[in-house]
């Protein structure tokens, strides 16, 4: 995919719910996502579809390349999302859509791409370690994880302003409970699905999960709200179910976000992506979150060291699509 002098490049972050596009300019010397656009992936029979739509929106023709991150495994020419019912192979899709590369990558491979592009003001300080001031001669390795409709994990290494990433579908391994309470909220969920993975409990519809687990196991009323019902109650206050649910979600997301830590030997940081995080913030900095990310025994000490951050740009993937289409010009 070399070359391409200042042509345009599209870039897309295609989710479970939402697929977001913009062109991005290949000539650059950052990342800059222009001509943004977003729409709802059940408007579309196939990501064909809603690329030819975008296109005629902003008035452009097929360009010469494009990097499309998706919420999937990227093993081969076939993608199949994993909360979304597209599937496609990626040299079909150049055929159908006229572009003549077509590069495919993991949505939270794409939002590693573009943790070195990110601004102090795109980030938020969860906890008291501090990160790095400058950059750490040598490598940084650090970790991405994040729920949206789905739970996104992967690992970074930076190198100055390049970053290499491993993509993975950490989200889901298997659920471990940290007290009695979540040890009920596995059981109940265990009734449910055959095996219960950390995306069961920490993503949108994780949440829902989490509200119906708390309704049972208190026998309370409810069990059936959307993730946007459960944040909004639980931001009122007048719901305890709602609030334990949220808390919840919160107090397992520290947990497994220092898991995912020691697993990637993130000692430099780990940052929170996903449509939920920004949401649930307030909840985040009460102090479950971090409580749980160092409670990790003997490396307690080590784990408060970790600086974890939570990603406030609006559009990192497509950031980091933008970034990758910049490394693969020159």
């Amino acid at each position: 995919m070399a070359g391409g002098g200042d042509m345009p490049v599209l870039v897309a972050d295609i989710g479970g719910t939402n697929a977001r596009f913009a062109l991005a300019a290949s000539g650059a010397k950052r990342p800059q996502i222009l001509a943004l656009r977003e729409f709802a992936t059940a408007r579309f029979g196939s990501p064909a579809d809603a690329i030819a739509h975008y296109l005629a929106q902003a008035g452009a023709a097929p360009p010469q390349r494009a990097v499309i991150a998706v919420a999937s495994p990227v093993t081969g020419d076939a993608i199949r999302l994993s909360n979304n019912p597209w599937s496609f192979s990626i040299t079909a899709l150049q055929r159908q859509t006229g572009i003549g590369q077509v590069r495919v990558i993991n949505d939270f491979a794409a939002i590693g791409k573009a943790i070195p592009h990110l601004q102090p003001c795109d980030l938020h300080a969860l906890g008291e370690a501090e990160a790095p001031s400058a950059p750490v001669e040598g490598e940084r390795h650090c970790a991405v994880l994040g729920p949206g409709t789905g739970l996104g994990v992967c690992r970074v290494v930076l190198r100055r302003e390049q970053s290499m990433v491993l993509e993975t579908e950490g989200g889901h391994i298997g659920f471990a409970p940290g007290d009695d309470y979540e040890t009920a909220v596995l059981e109940h969920l265990s009734l449910r699905y055959p095996r219960v993975s950390m995306e069961r409990l920490i993503s949108g519809p994780g949440l829902c999960n989490l509200h119906a687990a708390v309704c049972a196991i208190e026998d309370r009323p409810g069990g059936g709200a959307t993730a946007e019902e459960i944040t909004a109650a639980a931001r009122r206050g007048g719901d305890a179910a709602c609030v334990r649910a949220v808390e919840l979600f919160c107090a397992i997301l520290g947990s497994f976000a220092g898991d995912v830590a020691l697993l990637h030997g993130a000692w430099h940081g780990l940052y929170l992506g996903g449509g939920m995080t920004v949401k649930l913030l307030p909840w985040l900095e009460r102090g479950a979150f971090r409580r749980r990310f160092e409670a990790k025994g003997r490396f307690e000490g080590l784990m408060r060291s970790i600086p974890t951050r939570a990603i406030l740009h609006a559009q990192p993937g497509l950031l980091g699509a933008a970034a990758c289409a910049l490394e693969l010009a020159c």
